[in-house]
């Protein structure tokens, strides 16, 4: 039987009781259904140029508290307690520091909520609760709290390309501000969304097509017939679909947790503990894909997502979006797996920790995602882990890639090698992640023997790894090169929306970035 225990509405408890799914998971599930059909609804009455936009703001934030009282109950208005503590720091403390302030607290309040969730209610439970709209709510606050200070405190030369593209330039109303935050498109599951991107979204100008004038400035040149998101939406629901189905029906076939069954270490052969463990985690991924795309079209559904146009003049509707399946399930390199995989949350931990580093930004771009994450100890194995995986694969790849380009047929063995390569250290990594507790996650690394954290500080130790390039005068460098590069580029985007101007250049460049940052 499903489980009755819940912190929110217990109205749809015959419909838990007859799909044999916890409560919260369905109240979430329906939830994120009900926001669907309300973003139809607001993209069609609800246009910006049919009302305002302290209207549409008024009417996002209210659904989006409703759907948070419905799914978490009265633990909800920790949501608003965060996002209003955080923005009377940002107007006592002032540009200057409120960063800071407003880092600190808010992932502290989000820590203290994890820690009373975990250990308190529910250990080891992955059942749908508060803490994880906070998550998104505290990449918000600090997101935005960055780009306040770049925009109001620190000089235009001394920003990237992409700071200066996110930088925000006047503080928010406390309206516009708890909209951002809590509105019903992406409390719930997200994803992470810049301040600028929104507020364009809501003011109706995501589909103006601009050029660059005097000073950098954008100047509205006209507007094109904006494009419908329906087919884009349709292809989303159909890949939750298929998701989802792909949950329900063959991942609890294949627990993670059999990796550590005593039977199965005893018995099983190397070859088959290698393809369990890949098929395992495999098998784990679909209700990551089913949530995350689901709340893609959301957005998508209300009009917020559009990226500009191909080549080609297709409307692309993939600016918030926070995977992409195919490069994941087919990725040759640790990198590559993580640069699309929670690829929003890459971006936050980019923009907020890595490249603002002064000493080891690796290591503290992971720290910070664990912390972020949560308390279980899992979270952390994990993610000590991944550091020495992401330092040895850009040890290999940097002294070895440039071997095997050519011929194609050698390039082709050295893709299906590093494949397979990644597909295991992946998973290899990310078991404690599932398993979230010290001993059953020792367990699984010792009947491993270890041996990738092995091989991983071996390479470490015997390749040389390129240094990078972090100094003063080099980053001035780099800030100049990159302005020039956005400047140049910002030229040849007229034929494209408001939108893909701010956030085509700043994705494009955050990633190519990534290619000698965080997730090489």
């Amino acid at each position: 039987m499903a489980t009755t225990s819940t912190t929110g509405s217990t109205l749809l408890q015959p419909l838990s009781n007859a799909v044999q799914l916890p409560i919260d998971q369905v109240n979430f599930v329906v939830c994120q259904l009900f926001a669907l059909l309300a973003a139809v609804w607001f993209r069609t009455y609800l246009h910006s140029s049919k009302t305002s936009c302290f209207i549409r703001h008024v009417v996002a934030t209210l659904l989006g508290l409703y759907l948070a009282l419905f799914c978490f109950g009265w633990y909800a208005l920790h949501f608003l307690v965060q996002s209003g503590i955080s923005y009377c720091i940002m107007i006592i403390i002032g540009v200057e520091n409120m960063h800071k302030y407003c880092f600190v607290f808010a992932l502290g309040y989000l820590t203290v909520c994890q820690i009373t969730r975990v250990y308190i209610f529910d250990y080891g439970q992955y059942s749908a609760d508060f803490s994880g709209p906070m998550m998104i709510i505290t990449q918000k606050i600090t997101s935005l709290a960055y780009e306040i200070h770049d925009g109001m405190f620190r000089k235009d030369e001394e920003l990237t390309a992409s700071q200066r593209g996110l930088a925000v330039r006047r503080m928010p109303s406390l309206l516009e501000y708890l909209s951002y935050n809590c509105n019903f498109m992406g409390i719930l599951a997200g994803p992470l969304c810049s301040y600028k991107d929104y507020i364009t979204f809501i003011e109706g100008r995501s589909y103006h097509m601009t050029r660059s004038g005097e000073n950098g400035k954008e100047e509205i040149q006209n507007e094109r017939a904006e494009p419908s998101p329906n087919v884009a939406v349709i292809q989303k629901l159909l890949v939750c679909g298929l998701s989802l189905l792909f949950h329900l029906t063959i991942s609890n076939t294949l627990p993670v947790e059999y990796n550590i069954d005593e039977n199965f270490q005893a018995t099983a052969s190397w070859p088959t503990k290698v393809i369990y463990l890949y098929i395992s985690l495999l098998a784990a991924r679909p209700k990551y894909y089913f949530a995350w795309t689901l709340a893609d079209a959301i957005n998508n559904a209300a009009g917020f997502g559009f990226r500009g146009y191909d080549e080609n003049g297709t409307a692309r509707w993939d600016l918030i979006s926070n995977l992409r399946i195919q490069q994941i399930e087919m990725s040759t390199s640790f990198k590559m797996f993580l640069d699309n995989w929670n690829i929003q949350t890459a971006l936050w931990l980019k923009r907020v920790c890595y490249e603002r580093a002064s000493l080891s930004p690796t290591i503290q771009t992971f720290v910070l995602s664990a912390i972020w994450h949560g308390v279980y100890p899992g979270y952390y194995l994990t993610f000590l882990t991944g550091v020495v995986m992401t330092l040895a694969a850009r040890a290999m790849r940097n002294n070895f890639r440039h071997y095997f380009i050519k011929p194609p047929q050698l390039k082709l063995l050295y893709d299906v090698i590093t494949w397979i390569v990644t597909q295991v250290a992946i998973s290899y990594t990310v078991v404690p992640f599932v398993l979230l507790s010290v001993k059953p996650s020792f367990m699984f690394y010792s009947s491993w023997y270890y041996g990738l954290h092995i091989a991983g500080i071996l390479v470490l130790l015997l390749l040389p790894v390129k240094k990078s390039q972090r100094g003063k005068n080099t980053q001035e460098n780099v800030q100049l090169a990159r302005s020039k590069k956005f400047d140049e580029r910002e030229n040849s985007l007229g034929q494209n929306s408001f939108s893909t101007t701010n956030n085509v250049c700043n994705q494009n460049q955050e990633i190519a970035s990534r290619h000698s940052s965080l997730k090489q």
